[in-house]
């Protein structure tokens, strides 16, 4: 979640780096105006588990991905629809990115900001900061551009991402428009078969402040992952809006995210032996299309399913309407959750015969649409399997409410989340 008071000249490095962690992650930043079940239960999760689980709560925070592009790297690559979802696929100019013959054996900060200052276009520079490829962390670059057109922060970050695993296919999708407000999407293959999406959105999904975010992923057959982001702003928070738009156009976002020169830094950052060196051909989550359906098979009668997600690993979401306004109904179904049993239902759940957990509660929405609030029910049975399904009195977390409480009550809600049917997917 972003955090609006920091102490910019103390943090600005760390921004960046939660930044791109979060995006190669599977957390994609630009989804934020979806589902959090609780702050909570985020946190202990996520330091429980670790990147694992970090993907897997992914689909419950950033809302999965419905008619995303995924593609297989080395493999084929499935284009979005143009069912009003905002993406589309488009032709580049970019060209395959090549890397040099005699690439470095490692990159300095310094040098990872002359690279990027030479590729940018003519115009001031300031505030460079870097971290180079011997860091325990990712390395990237960031710099403060001015064209003569107003200040601008532009970043590049570098890693790697397991061919054909969630992590590669994640990076390169675009949210989905019922659970995130953005401009545009696209998502290309280059001649080598490496995925190039492009994203025109802003810092702040719920638009709460006028700060653009313009970002490119390049993601290789072989798992080079190059991120480029620029802001219309000195940097990403903290700063007020100098320009219209960021410096750089799609065409020159491609351009710069492409350049060969990005491929030999990600080479040169040390590998991990602990980390896997192929792909789980089994899905660590739950098929979502299958929660989908149990989903909508589990509402009352009188209710009308005008939207619903695509498939993603144990999430699934429907936008419901049953004449009085629009209401969105998000669940996620996980295996394995006992290690954060105790954080997630402390001494207020109530505990059913059969020793299943179950905690409801009704809070105010997180994401910026006025007066949206959250009505959720959290169940975790006795061998960590758990189910948890939040409604909104909003067809969307980013946009206003459209009805004065959620289409399902919370007693529907436990229902649903308590229903056997559960069982036959896990």
């Amino acid at each position: 979640m972003p955090v609006d008071d920091r102490d910019h000249d103390h943090n600005q490095d760390h921004d960046y780096e939660d930044r791109f962690e979060e995006r190669l992650g599977g957390a994609l930043h630009q989804a934020g105006g979806a589902y959090e079940t609780d702050r909570r239960a985020l946190v202990a999760a996520g330091e429980a588990r670790g990147h694992r689980l970090l993907l897997r709560r992914r689909a419950a925070v950033v809302g999965g991905v419905a008619s995303v592009a995924l593609m297989g790297l080395g493999g084929t690559l499935l284009l979005p629809g143009s069912g009003g979802d905002g993406q589309r696929s488009v032709a580049t100019g970019a060209k395959t990115p090549v890397a040099s013959a005699t690439p470095k054996a490692s990159y300095t900060g310094d040098e990872l900001i002359g690279i990027l200052e030479k590729l940018l276009p003519r115009g001031e520079f300031s505030s460079a900061q870097a971290r180079g490829t011997d860091d325990k962390l990712p390395p990237y670059a960031q710099v403060v551009h001015n064209d003569g057109k107003g200040k601008a922060a532009i970043a590049v970050g570098f890693n790697r991402v397991l061919p054909g695993s969630e992590q590669a296919r994640q990076t390169i999708a675009c949210p989905d428009k019922t659970l995130t407000l953005y401009d545009s999407c696209a998502v290309t293959r280059l001649a080598d078969g490496s995925a190039l999406k492009l994203f025109q959105g802003y810092e702040y999904p719920d638009r709460r402040a006028d700060t653009k975010l313009w970002t490119a992923d390049l993601v290789t057959p072989k798992g080079q992952h190059v991120s480029v982001s620029e802001w219309n702003a000195a940097a990403e928070k903290g700063a007020a809006v100098s320009r219209a738009e960021p410096p750089l156009s799609t065409a020159r976002l491609k351009t710069l995210a492409t350049a060969g020169a990005w491929l030999d830094v990600v080479d040169a950052i040390p590998v991990d032996p602990r980390a896997p060196t192929a792909a789980s051909s089994q899905p660590e989550g739950i098929d979502g299309g299958a929660v989908t359906s149990t989903l909508v098979s589990l509402l009352p009668k009188g209710v009308k399913v005008v939207a619903k997600s695509g498939p993603d690993s144990g999430y699934a979401y429907v936008v419901l309407d049953d004449g009085k306004g629009r209401s969105l109904v998000q669940i996620n179904v996980q295996r394995d959750m006992s290690d954060v049993e105790d954080q997630l239902f402390g001494a207020g759940a109530e505990t059913l015969a059969d020793g299943t957990k179950v905690v409801t509660h009704k809070k105010p929405g997180e994401k910026g649409g006025a007066d949206v609030v959250m009505w959720t029910a959290d169940t975790i049975r006795t061998d960590g399997f758990r189910v948890v399904v939040s409604a909104f009195n909003s067809g969307s977390q980013v946009t206003a409410a459209t009805r004065a409480t959620p289409v399902l009550t919370l007693k529907q809600l436990r229902a649903i989340a308590l229903s056997a049917k559960w069982r036959g997917l896990g």
